[in-house]
């Protein structure tokens, strides 16, 4: 099933497309090209001040793909566990705000999908470079409120799967400026990305170099 939404030309914005993939998920297909300029430039001034990293699971393991937060509430991971924090543990620093266009994108996408009100009060941004994967998870944060991933850059296979780990997954092409969102009661089922794969970047900018960037909106608690 697949509902389709075109925005009047008179607000100059560019058309998108709602393909359902739950019973409250979706991906919008190319929702987020309107934003795509202040998204780029905000993510190259928020890694000013929070540079990528790599995390280590709690169990020692370097993670493949490299992040950093914006916000009132960053995700991190070390030897402690998975969990939010309102401080750079690097920096000793409060994240870098919430930019207003990441905000205003979280909460259109929301509606977009027929979700309640979202205000989201935490982004962890991915870096992904070619080779890189994210196995299967559930994120954390209040379940309450749903969950807006952002694709940039190089294309991705998202992997989509049920409310167990051991669930079987649907692969889902994901393309610059897609945008996913769950909640409700496909809130807390387990996703992925597979491989990245090699590939010309959609847009000239240093950010999508060879690499595709990620941005996870959520409500922390």
């Amino acid at each position: 099933m697949q509902d389709l939404f075109s925005p009047p030309a008179d607000e100059g914005q560019m058309p998108w497309e709602r393909i359902a993939i739950g019973h409250q998920a979706c991906v919008l297909r190319g929702f987020a090209l309107r934003w795509e300029s202040d998204l780029l430039g905000q993510v190259q001034e928020l890694v000013q001040r929070a540079p990528f990293r790599h995390l280590r699971t709690p169990g020692g393991r370097q993670m493949q793909v490299a992040m950093t937060n914006c916000g009132d509430f960053g995700w991190y991971s070390d030897q402690r566990g998975y969990r939010y924090t309102a401080t750079d543990p690097l920096s000793g620093q409060p994240w870098p705000p919430m930019p207003p266009a990441f905000a205003a994108l979280a909460a259109q996408a929301a509606e977009a999908a027929d979700l309640p009100p979202f205000a989201p009060n935490a982004c962890l941004i991915n870096r992904y470079t070619v080779g890189t994967r994210l196995t299967l998870h559930q994120d954390e944060g209040d379940a309450r409120h749903p969950i807006v991933s952002v694709s940039l850059g190089l294309p991705a296979i998202f992997l989509w799967g049920g409310d167990q780990r051991a669930d079987a997954t649907q692969k889902l092409p994901l393309q610059h400026g897609d945008v996913v969102v769950w909640g409700g009661v496909d809130r807390m089922r387990y996703h992925g990305v597979m491989p990245v794969k090699e590939g010309a970047s959609p847009v000239a900018h240093p950010l999508l170099d060879g690499q595709r960037i990620n941005l996870t909106f959520r409500r922390a608690s």
